[in-house]
């Protein structure tokens, strides 16, 4: 339930909307792109700016906490019967976005935390679409395996591998979306923007319980 293509376009939507949120509203500090925050990061250390390394350094460490308690989830809760893990999951991000959205400018770094956490606790718990492996809070390993599928094509033409491209550009151009929509609603709404990432989401949880659901009756 957590592979289909419905549930990865909200998902995908949502952690492109967080990176722009963070970056438009919080202080310029990318929620998911963690590569982009180490450069700012050791720019700001070779320049003497200790503030500046805590600035990037703290969703950093966020990330890390957040793979941490994704994993934490799936292995203290793969049985509970009516929630999937990574439904819990799903749920615990909404909660903490929502909280986000009430966080005024003086706690920009502890939002910025709480997002990037958010965000890895959703690439750790949502890693394949129709089988295949993705990430739908950032683009470059979806643009390396989408690129890597269509040479695959390219030489053997295997639909299938033309396929699984598709996907995995489908993929990149929903996390544009999300971003443009991000900075947009970031304009309108400012701080509480985030709010549209928690709409998405439970969209995404939604389908996910609805899904089952119908596997369940169709088991019967």
């Amino acid at each position: 339930m957590s592979e289909a293509f419905s549930t990865m376009v909200f998902l995908t939507l949502s952690g492109g909307l967080q990176d722009a949120y963070t970056y438009c509203v919080r202080g310029g500090v990318f929620a998911n792109a963690q590569t982009g925050n180490i450069v700012l990061m050791s720019q700001r250390a070779f320049a003497g700016d200790l503030a500046g390394v805590l600035r990037y350094l703290i969703p950093l460490l966020a990330f890390a906490l957040g793979v941490f308690a994704a994993e934490a989830v799936r292995r203290r809760c793969q049985g509970i019967s009516r929630l999937h893990w990574r439904q819990l999951v799903a749920l615990a991000e909404i909660v903490l976005l929502f909280a986000v959205g009430f966080l005024p400018p003086a706690a920009d770094p502890l939002a910025n935390a709480l997002v990037s956490f958010t965000c890895a606790m959703q690439v750790q718990a949502f890693r394949k679409v129709n089988g295949s492996a993705y990430a739908s809070t950032m683009c470059i390993g979806n643009l390396r395996s989408g690129v890597d599928a269509l040479c695959a094509y390219w030489d053997t033409r295997d639909r299938t591998a033309l396929r699984r491209s598709g996907r995995y550009f489908a993929v990149i151009l929903i996390f544009a979306l999300g971003a443009g929509l991000g900075g947009a609603v970031s304009q309108l709404w400012g701080r509480r923007a985030i709010w549209a990432s928690c709409g998405l989401l439970a969209v995404s949880f939604l389908l996910m319980f609805g899904q089952e659901i119908r596997e369940e009756a169709e088991g019967r």
